[in-house]
Formats: C-alpha cells, structure tokens, sequence
C-alpha cells in the first residue's frame, strides 16, 4: 500500500435540481483561494446535450474545518470564442485547473475548450477569480515531427512558480496530455492482448514557455516547447491510460501532482469491457520537475462508493483540484476535489508522510527507445 493516506471527507457538491445548467451534472472542479483567502471552486457545469460552462462556487465549512458545502455564485467561462463552440451548437469549456502564478502575480486557468477541431487547452488569466480574460489556446512547437497543436489535449496545470528548463532557465511549465490515434482507453481496451506502450507518446508530457509580461495590451503566452515525457503507463490500475489531476504544489520533498490512471474492470454478463478511472501520486524534483522522484505503484483513491461506481460515467474518480490545508496543524496537508463518475463533487485529504518513502513504482517501463515492453 501507498505511503501517502487520503481520507474522505464527503460529496461537497451535486447537480441543483430543476437547474438546466446542472442537467447533466457537476464534475472536475478547479480548487483555488482568492485574494479574500475564501476557497472557490470551478466545476464543470454540464447542460443537456454535454454543453460544459465553468462554474463558480464558494466552499463551505463546519466547525471541524471540513469542506462541507457550496454556494453557488454564478459562471466563470461559458462557451463564447470559435474554439469552445461547435458548429451545431454545442462546445465547452471543460474540467478547469487554476494556479496562481507567482512571477504573474496573477491566477492563470487551464481549461478543456471543445469544439469542432476536438478538445484542445484553452487558458485564460484573472486578478481576481471573478473576472477572466481569455488568452485563447495554448500554442505547441512542432517537435520530433510531432504537431501538439494538431492534437487533441487534455488534463493540463501549470506549475506556480518558475521552474527550469532543460537548459537552466527559469519558464513557466505546463503538464499536459497530447492524445494520439489509437492510445484512447476506449480503443486500447478493446484488445485484451499484452499492448505495446508507445513511450514517446502515451504519456503525460511536460513544456515550457517564457512569461514575460509585454506592454500594457492584451497578454498572450509564448508557444511551449522542450516537450518531454513524464510518464507512461507502468502499473496495473493505470494500464490503459494515464492523464494530469490536480496542479503541481510544492510540498518539502519536491512538486506534488496527484494524477489519474484508467484500467479495466469486469463488465456485464456479455463480458464488454468497462473502464475504472483511480488516482495516484507523483512527486517531482523542485530543482528539476522532470524528474520523478517518487510514484505511487497502487492508487491512493479508487471509486468504492455508491456514487463514484454509479453515475454518468461509471467507475470514476478524476482529481482536479487542491487545496493546501496548513490551518490544521501539520504541514503538507491538503484537500483534494475530484469528480465522482461525472456527475458530482466529493473530497479527500491526503496526508503527506514526513519522509519520502523508499519504494513506487518506476517513472516509464523499462524499455528501449524502438522496443516496448507490456505494462
């Protein structure tokens, strides 16, 4: 078993009955805490139809300092630009991380935007959590003859602070999740023999960009580039896929990311094959964030209970937000947000162990850069 506990504490939000923006459920919230040091969350609110807004909520807690509510305010991001709508009328702006990016001083969101090219990174930027600024999407270098901005992608953060790149200079880091033809858990599960994992691409990735801010007009981020792979799949729960969670934070042994795998669990009686979405935990150096120091070989939250088994999507939990919880006592204590079989809101608390423990599995199967292995 991991070293890292996560308790639950609890459903902390679900679909508002009669309210045609909830039609489809809440799910995948950002988690962030405002200059009032309130935390809000930003879950994706789904309308009939899969049409995904951004909403904005205000976290509630009893007296024992546990997360125990919301209340509503009002909508983030809604589906507005040509890259969050569809021609027919659908789109989205979907599953939102925030960070609060220091050198910016400002908080930059990260957001799914899907229309009709698919889903691709959307970013936009605010002082305040109320009042976003569109930045538009994230924009790839072309690298090993790989287009990323020809790509569907998903699941990205940014890291808070400046960080290194592979040649010493502070940049902004981004994780992200490029998905290629074939490497869906849908496809991948439909073959029950041994699978080749394609280390170059099946993966989370990490990229930089510069952050400077230019003039007083709208500010644009640079294109992201020295893409590296993070990590594949190595460990049983996370076989098929695995994806970002929740935003880097920096905790005494290095950046913590807490991130989610998919496998398969037995189906019906026709024996189809159904998809279990667990989450995990990854440290990364804080000199170096493309090392992993450490990685969980079991997740430390799989879907037990009722309404993390059963719900629009079966089987899930999918971590998306975090919130650093030092008010109560120890260090390295956080709340974690995550979706429950995308219908509803539940939340954790991770307990950081004082020491790194020793043992995890490794960052990639150990292969060759022509050869694969089965994980």
């Amino acid at each position: 078993m991991t070293a890292f506990r996560l308790q639950r504490l609890g459903q902390v939000m679900g679909p508002e009955p009669g309210n045609p923006l909830e039609a489809e459920g809440v799910t995948n919230p950002a988690a962030a805490r405002g200059p009032d040091g309130q935390l809000y969350l930003f879950p994706r609110l789904v309308a009939v139809g899969n049409y995904s807004r951004i909403g904005i909520a205000k976290v509630l807690f009893n007296a024992a300092g546990d997360p125990s509510g919301v209340e509503r305010l009002g909508i983030a991001l809604e589906p507005e630009a040509d890259y969050e709508r569809r021609p027919d009328g659908g789109g989205g702006c979907e599953d939102p991380r925030i960070s609060f990016v220091e050198p910016l001083g400002r908080y930059v969101m990260t957001y799914t935007a899907f229309s009709a090219a698919g889903p691709r990174i959307a970013l936009a930027m605010s002082d305040d959590l109320f009042s976003w600024q569109r930045l538009g999407l994230a924009q790839f270098w072309r690298d090993d003859g790989i287009e990323f901005d020809d790509l569907d992608d998903k699941d990205a953060s940014l890291f808070p602070a400046a960080v290194p790149n592979p040649s010493g200079q502070a940049e902004l880091a981004i994780l992200h999740r490029p998905l290629f033809s074939g490497t869906r858990p849908e496809e991948t599960a439909r073959h029950p023999e041994p699978r080749e994992v394609d280390l170059d691409r099946e993966s989370i990735w990490i990229s930089y960009t510069p952050m400077a801010l230019e003039g007083h007009g709208p500010y644009r981020l640079g294109q992201f580039s020295s893409h590296h792979r993070l990590a594949a799949p190595v460990s049983p729960w996370e076989h098929l896929k695995i994806g970002g969670g929740t935003p880097p934070v920096l905790t005494r042994h290095g950046w913590l990311v807490i991130y989610h795998g998919v496998s398969e669990v037995e189906g019906p009686v026709d024996g189809s094959a159904r998809l279990c979405y667990s989450a995990g935990v990854m440290v990364l150096s804080k000199e170096h964030p493309r090392v992993v120091l450490y990685r969980s070989a079991e997740p430390v939250l799989v879907p037990a209970r009722p309404e993390e088994r059963s719900g629009k999507v079966a089987n899930v939990v999918f971590p998306t937000g975090i919130d650093r919880r030092d008010d109560l006592g120890p260090p390295d204590r956080f709340d974690v947000y995550y979706g429950m079989a995308d219908d509803r809101i539940g939340v954790a608390r991770l307990e950081v162990p004082e020491h790194l423990p020793p043992a995890g599995a490794p960052s990639s199967p150990e292969v060759t850069r022509t050869g694969a292995t089965s994980p």
